[in-house]
């Protein structure tokens, strides 16, 4: 009893940070858009232009998903199943684009798919086929991840008695392993969906007001018309429906658990040559909107120049700040949000992965932990406008508070630090505490000697996945973030919106810069290759 009395203690804080800094602000954005009543609330529902957005938001989150399993699962069977030259490193490739900053991603594909592009041709700069495509680029990664952790522990042998039996190699791979690999490819998929539907920068910057899903849909509503009602409608339904599928990813997510030890990696043989060729193309189709967003940095004037970054550092008539001030405050921002995402997800994965004894322990632990994943689908930009209602006025003044950007950052990250870390936590055989306990331990002493040995990779990982997140947030911090301090992505979203090829250079440049942090970030990250580590 008193050991539950102190995780109970232990818990408060957490659940105190997220009731301050993100109940409150959802409730408060919530409250301010009911004061007309219910009725004005449904009434929202029922508008041409709401019921549009909710169509756009399920079926290109739907086919995006789609697309990304189809694309995903060969790609995980080459990069966790074959032993391929740099096989780590391409594993990083596959992941830069997930923490990739949103506005880069879409300032890429503007520069890929616009009529001077190198796909320009095609014709699909602004339409909702170039939404999806940088939706798919975005979630692959999920997949790759997610099933790949899986099909590394699955054991080759059952599959290789039935190849023994006369089963051709795909009558093999139907009856054994696909069965196996469904529950983590279910929960892929589930992540991806809720991912897709809660897009925002990449979504505002390729289909602006022209397509539009109910997370930019709330923040027209809220930035530029006022509509706090409609925009608390749509951010209900959202989190109606994003409980939904956390609770469905949690369970699959269980399910999927259920893997033995990584194996050893199989040398290639013939007959893995279509998938190798399949892992060849999804790769280069990664790096291609990149590759196009670099070369246009070192275009100015129609001639090979560093012309653009060097205007990193100067003065321009769009911007309060700098590109290479913003990108310090970024930094700086990062840091600070990175640190207080992992003490307080650390924290939160600890208590979670804690022993319990009997129905109503585990219930509660199970409730505790699925509150901190719904940062993860509320709107971000809700909850930047929610801390602008409820934190800028008293008895919470906060909104000057230096401090406030670096959370809001936080609570974004903090769904994805206690993924990274509570796997990894749960792994631990109790038994070890057990014996440290019987020996003498503390229970200090049986964290620091037997738990903290074990989870220090992926803390590093949660620490480097948490300021990449934070480098690229743009939600809510577009709110919240003074104009004499921008961070980076703030001040591409400002320069895109500002004509002149000079402001579009810079912009490339800045979007380079960007992506090469959190490339560089990822690299460390893939290095501690921790089993659970990534998967999203």
């Amino acid at each position: 009893m008193a050991r539950h009395r102190h995780l109970l203690a232990l818990g408060a804080l957490p659940l105190a940070v997220l009731g301050l800094f993100f109940a409150y602000p959802v409730l408060g954005m919530a409250a301010r858009g009911f004061a007309d009543g219910p009725g004005a609330v449904l009434g929202v529902l029922a508008r041409e232009r709401t019921q549009q957005v909710l169509w756009f938001t399920l079926w290109s989150a739907g086919l995006a998903t789609v697309l990304a399993v189809l694309l995903g699962v060969p790609v995980a069977y080459t990069l966790y199943r074959l032993r391929v030259p740099g096989r780590w490193l391409l594993r990083v490739a596959v992941v830069v684009p997930f923490v990739l900053p949103t506005v880069v991603v879409g300032v890429a594909f503007r520069q890929l798919l616009a009529p001077g592009g190198w796909l320009g041709s095609l014709g699909l700069d602004g339409s909702a086929a170039a939404i999806v495509a940088a939706l798919v680029f975005f979630n692959v990664a999920v997949v790759v991840r997610t099933v790949g952790a899986m099909w590394e522990s699955l054991d080759p042998r059952r599959e290789e008695s039935a190849r023994v039996l006369g089963a051709t190699r795909a009558q093999a791979f139907l009856t054994i392993t696909l069965p196996a690999l469904l529950p983590a490819i279910a929960a892929a998929a589930t992540v991806v969906f809720l991912y897709c539907a809660t897009a925002f920068g990449v979504v505002l910057t390729l289909g602006g007001l022209r397509h539009a899903n109910i997370e930019t849909e709330i923040w027209l509503l809220t930035s530029q018309q006022l509509d706090l009602t409609g925009a608390a409608a749509l951010s209900i339904l959202q989190v109606l429906v994003i409980v939904v599928l956390l609770a469905l990813a949690a369970r699959l997510d269980r399910s999927s658990d259920r893997a033995g030890a990584a194996q050893e990696p199989a040398r290639p043989t013939r007959g893995d040559l279509p998938v190798l060729a399949w892992t060849s193309a999804v790769l280069a189709a990664l790096a291609l909107p990149l590759a196009a967003l670099v070369v246009r940095s070192l275009e100015y004037e129609g001639r090979w120049s560093l012309r653009n970054y060097a205007a990193l550092a100067g003065d321009n008539p769009a911007l309060a700040a700098t590109a290479a001030e913003a990108l310090s405050n970024s930094l700086q921002i990062a840091v600070v949000a990175a640190t207080f995402a992992v003490g307080l997800g650390g924290l939160v994965s600890w208590l979670v992965t804690q022993p319990t004894h009997g129905r109503w322990a585990s219930l509660v632990l199970r409730s505790f932990d699925t509150a901190f994943m719904l940062p993860l689908g509320v709107s971000a930009v809700t909850v930047g406008f929610g801390f602008l209602v409820t934190l800028g006025r008293p008895p919470l003044a906060l909104l000057d508070w230096p401090w406030l950007v670096p959370i809001a950052q936080a609570m974004v990250a903090l769904p994805l630090v206690v993924r990274t870390v509570t796997p990894v936590l749960r792994a631990i055989d109790d038994r070890q505490r057990q014996v440290a306990a019987s020996l003498g331990a503390s229970r200090w002493r049986v964290f620091l000697t037997v738990e903290m040995p074990l989870a220090w990779r992926a803390l590093l990982a949660a620490t480097g996945f948490a300021f990449a997140i934070s480098l690229g947030e743009f939600g809510a911090t577009s709110f919240l973030v003074r104009d004499e301090v921008p961070t980076l992505p703030v001040v591409i979203y400002r320069l895109i919106g500002h004509p002149g090829a000079a402001n579009a250079g810079t912009a490339m440049a800045a979007s380079v810069v960007l992506a090469l942090l959190t490339a560089a970030v990822m690299l460390l990250v893939e290095r501690t290759r921790v089993r659970g580590v990534g998967a999203f």
